[in-house]
């Protein structure tokens, strides 16, 4: 089986405006006052790799604690795009893919308003994307929403270079945090190798 990491590293990701930057406080170092190293991090659940819950823009909308775990584990489908998909490109992609749908376009795939109700409409379980954000910066909400309002997961600032196109098995696991409207996640693809 190989294994791709497609997540961020948390402390040289890039932050969504706004948001804050991670920070790591070591609280004890091993020397003469303490055996062990032991630090604290501070960060925006939304910083890095990571799952959005319905909750983030839906206020009736799960927490990321509530959401099924068969979400995040299963098959998926990684897809290259160029810019941002509108309905009529998600009715002519989603009969190709599996019910979890991965956008591959360099920081920049994004989903319209329109694809994005085609996505709940075919009951996708998760959209990723290797953007920041699942939509565009001028039209934040709307997309979400239709996702969230669908129970659709959401998993945004994947890492994909070096990634083919194709089917493979995705595990990406939130944090269990009652309350958040997101977590942090590390996101695995796995697939057998070619020939066997």
């Amino acid at each position: 089986m190989l294994l791709y990491d497609i997540s961020r590293e948390v402390f040289s990701a890039p932050v969504y405006d706004g948001d804050p930057k991670p920070e790591l406080k070591m609280l004890s170092t091993i020397g003469d006052d303490s055996v062990v190293n032991l630090s604290a991090v501070s960060m925006c659940t939304h910083t890095g790799t990571h799952i959005d819950a319905p909750l983030h823009f839906d206020e009736d909308g799960a927490d990321i604690a509530s959401m099924r775990l068969s979400h995040f584990c299963g098959k998926c489908t990684v897809v290259t795009i160029d810019g941002i998909l509108t309905g009529e490109d998600m009715e002519r992609l989603l009969p190709l893919c599996q019910k979890r749908l991965i956008l591959h376009g360099s920081g920049k795939a994004y989903l319209s308003v329109s694809a994005a109700r085609v996505i709940a409409d075919n009951k996708l379980l998760l959209v990723g994307t290797d953007a920041l954000s699942i939509a565009t910066p001028y039209d934040e909400l709307m997309p979400h929403l239709e996702l969230a309002r669908a129970g659709v997961a959401v998993l945004e600032g994947l890492y994909l270079e070096g990634i083919e196109d194709g089917d493979y098995k995705l595990a990406a696991f939130p944090l269990k945090m009652k309350g958040c409207e997101a977590s942090p996640c590390r996101a695995i693809l796995m697939r057998e190798p070619k020939g066997y």
